[in-house]
């Protein structure tokens, strides 16, 4: 039982961690894998520990004091799907240029569409082509994640929303943007210039 709690201390302190973490952590306790395997079964059944994936997981101490912190809820979803950035409605929202409600962190990824369904929270993956996989930066914070420049965030809500902009005109998108109550005169000039550029170059 000693090693059982041991082994979940230790875990307390990661924002994330894999099974082989929890392995490695119960080598340098004695512990065998099947031992280990036993005891993240049991982490998982009390709430102790919270699985984001297969293999993958957070501990519920670490997530708990963290859980009002939106960094740590992206720097997950950067985590859960690799490559893939914060983007749509989610960036709208964290720039301030949206007000829909949102239920699940929205990514883009160069891998296949995916949703996972969290004991955290929803984490919903969006696939474009390796060409568009692009216009994200760096954001540094408590947790640093990867998220779409407003711009970007906003040619993803609609690329995705009309189905890559089938039978759309150019002339179309600026009733679309007030349709969908995105304040895009709230971009910055540099930003919203950035944005019809996309457009055009898409529709070219």
């Amino acid at each position: 039982m000693k090693s059982k709690n041991n082994l979940l201390e230790q875990l307390k302190s990661l924002s994330h961690f894999s099974k082989n973490t929890v392995y490695q952590f119960g080598k340098q306790l004695g512990l065998e894998d099947s031992t280990v395997d036993t005891y993240i079964s049991r982490f998982l059944k009390h709430k102790e520990i919270y699985r984001l994936k297969n293999g993958l997981y957070v501990s519920a101490d670490f997530f708990h004091k963290n859980k009002d912190d939106i960094s740590y809820s992206f720097f997950l979803a950067n985590i859960i799907r690799a490559p893939s950035y914060v983007s749509s409605w989610a960036a709208l929202q964290y720039y301030n240029l949206a007000t829909e409600a949102i239920h699940s962190v929205t990514s883009v990824t160069s891998k296949v569409t995916r949703d996972y369904q969290t004991r955290i929270g929803n984490f919903t993956y969006q696939s474009i082509d390796k060409d568009l996989f692009s216009d994200f930066s760096l954001a540094k914070r408590k947790f640093d994640f990867f998220i779409a420049y407003p711009s970007k965030a906003l040619f993803d809500l609609l690329y995705f929303r009309t189905n890559q902009f089938r039978g759309l005109s150019s002339e179309k998108i600026k009733p679309l943007i007030t349709e969908l109550r995105v304040d895009i005169d709230e971009m910055s000039k540099e930003e919203q210039e950035k944005f019809y550029a996309m457009i055009d170059k898409y529709f070219l």
